[in-house]
């Protein structure tokens, strides 16, 4: 059963799509009525991500997605259609409409049973069965305020006692399996995922227990870390171990860390903007999720090997992003944790201070790849370190750099700022290139990239996208047109038509948010970038007029086409024909 377009317009109309955006996004710039900022959903470093108040949509000129604030909330939090609207009316303190026969107790229930799940592992803590827990917390100097704040807890070293337990609460082995907290034994039974653990609650922005991390305790059973499969609640690349309580700092910035121990550390330390990923490598969803709440991230990756390489793709995925990147050089220990119990807080503090950016990291690893004393590898070093500064736009910049490295290869500055502008060349002339490539793509661009929303007829589905835009802005327009989506030459279009028709007929609201439902959210986008482009409705009688001559001329013209081709093709069946004929 369909939500009421009633319903949905009074959700869209008490979230305004401004205010919502803006808890995600940074708008900042304004072009007329719109405001831009840097799209969530995609990586970009000039803002093609655009709201409109007046129409209540946003729209991205880089990756199209688009919609209303319902498919906002549907992208940025990862939910379906009817999730998103809940979220949206829990926000403006609307109820849902009774007798829906949508149900969203599978999602719910594995939240709860994450929820209990988390009570019974930090219950454990008290017992018996989490001395080995405590002890190793105490041995880590974790204090029982950061125990609390953490909400840490124990799994203990039996097969089944979290899924006992979880049974008397009445939840079944297939949501204890679906929420990765059992795992299949090979004789058809059941055993708990995490045991001998230490485990640390993965809690989502919204305050949701959406998965686990857990450090073993003991023996070799098993990696180090474990975290919690991918599952209906919980995506790796989409969350950060301690983003929940980072968004609320003051400071500005965020420190990315490496395990889960060191967040924890950096916040008893009082660096309360501390946050990691869950077992993977930085991803471009992680880094957007950065990007709402600071324009600055303090990499703080283990000195190993494997966490300067770890810093160092970090780097590459960030710096796509308009947050400004510094690297921490951790002196005398292998991570934060270890620093902060050597020489503590203060110290770790000014380290921050100390923090070199990226260009300053980027060339201090080409250089300790290099042995300055052979030339060959000398004329690397140089060609290397040119290529990073000739992505920097500012000719300052480029210039105070290429004197460092001109100084280190003992060589004179000239020679390195030659380099870097002729690499610098090469990238403007490929980057014009590509932009020229662009331009002459723009109008096969503004298609649907789904083949089977594309235009066969441009001419008429520019009438009918027109068609579409009036209706949209005043159904009444259309009284009287007799016209059908079976008009259109575009299927996608004529879909549009039709359902905006039948929701006017029937006297509903008409917006993006009350055709959300109808449609998927490529085609809403679609719909979108429709709706994005101007419309004078002064003349609207004459405009409807205008746009059902062409679609029906270029119609007629579809008809006449076919119907040559179709003589065509029986003047070349009859010519084969007869020269079989005249062969025998």
């Amino acid at each position: 059963m369909p939500l009421p377009e009633s319903f949905l317009q009074e959700i869209a109309d008490r979230n305004d799509i401004t205010d919502v955006v803006s808890g995600y996004v940074r708008l900042t710039k304004k072009s007329g009525s719109n405001l831009f900022g840097l799209c969530p959903f995609h990586s970009e470093k000039s803002p093609s991500f655009s709201v409109s108040s007046e129409r209540q949509i946003y729209h991205c000129f880089g990756c199209q997605k688009g919609g209303s604030v319902i498919n906002f909330i549907m992208e940025i939090e990862n939910l379906g259609f009817r999730d998103a609207v809940e979220f949206l009316a829990r926000r403006s303190g609307l109820e849902m409409p009774q007798g829906e026969s949508y149900d969203r107790r599978e999602r719910e229930r594995m939240l709860e049973l994450n929820r209990e799940t988390a009570r019974f592992f930090f219950k454990n803590l008290s017992g018996a069965q989490g001395a080995k827990a405590i002890s190793y917390i105490k041995s880590r100097g974790i204090s029982p305020e950061m125990v609390k704040t953490f909400g840490l807890g124990s799994a203990p070293n039996e097969w089944s006692v979290l899924r006992d337990e979880m049974h008397k609460k009445g939840f079944s082995d297939k949501e204890l399996f679906d929420a990765g907290l059992v795992r299949k034994g090979k004789s058809g039974g059941f055993y708990d995922t995490f045991r001998d653990r230490l485990i640390f609650p993965v809690i989502d922005i919204r305050g949701n227990v959406i998965g686990f991390s857990g450090r073993l305790l003991g023996g070799d059973d098993g990696p180090k870390y474990m975290n919690s499969p991918e599952t209906l609640v919980f995506s790796k690349s989409r969350n950060l171990f301690a983003m929940n309580l980072a968004k609320k700092s003051k400071k500005g910035y965020i420190i990315l860390s490496e395990g889960n121990i060191d967040v924890v550390s950096l916040h008893q330390a009082g660096f309360d903007c501390a946050v990691a990923s869950l077992g993977t490598a930085l991803t471009p969803e992680q880094a957007r999720l950065i990007s709402r709440y600071a324009n600055e991230v303090i990499i703080a990756y283990d000195s190993d090997e494997a966490g300067q390489k770890a810093s160092a793709r970090a780097v590459g995925i960030l710096e796509k992003l308009d947050i400004k990147v510094k690297i921490l050089n951790i002196k005398g220990a292998k991570d934060p944790d270890e620093f902060i119990k050597l020489k503590g807080a203060d110290a770790f503090s000014n380290l921050l201070h100390e923090s070199e950016n990226h260009i300053d990291f980027a060339l201090r690893g080409i250089i300790n790849k290099h042995d300055l004393s052979i030339d060959e590898q000398r004329v690397a070093y140089i060609k290397e370190s040119a290529a990073v500064l000739a992505s920097l736009p500012s000719l300052v910049e480029r210039e105070v750099y290429s004197m460092r490295i001109a100084e280190t290869a003992s060589v004179s500055p000239k020679i390195v700022t030659d380099e870097v502008e002729r690499i610098r060349k090469g990238k403007l002339s490929k980057a014009k290139k590509s932009y020229e490539k662009a331009v002459l793509k723009v109008a096969n661009d503004a298609h649907p990239k789904e083949k089977s929303m594309r235009y066969e007829n441009q001419r008429s589905a520019l009438a009918e996208e027109g068609i579409i835009r009036l209706a949209i802005s005043d159904d009444t327009l259309l009284d009287g047109t007799h016209l059908t989506g079976s008009d259109f030459s575009s299927n996608i279009l004529g879909k549009f038509f039709d359902v905006i028709m039948e929701k006017s007929q029937r006297g509903a609201p008409l917006s993006i948010a009350t055709l959300g439902e109808d449609f998927t959210g490529e085609e809403i986008s679609h719909l979108t970038s429709i709706i994005e482009k101007p419309e004078i409705l002064i003349n609207g009688k004459k405009a409807v007029s205008d746009y059902i001559n062409i679609i029906k001329t270029e119609k007629q013209s579809s008809l006449v086409d076919d119907d040559a081709l179709k003589a065509y093709q029986k003047l070349r069946q009859d010519n084969k024909k007869g020269m079989v004929e005249n062969n025998e």
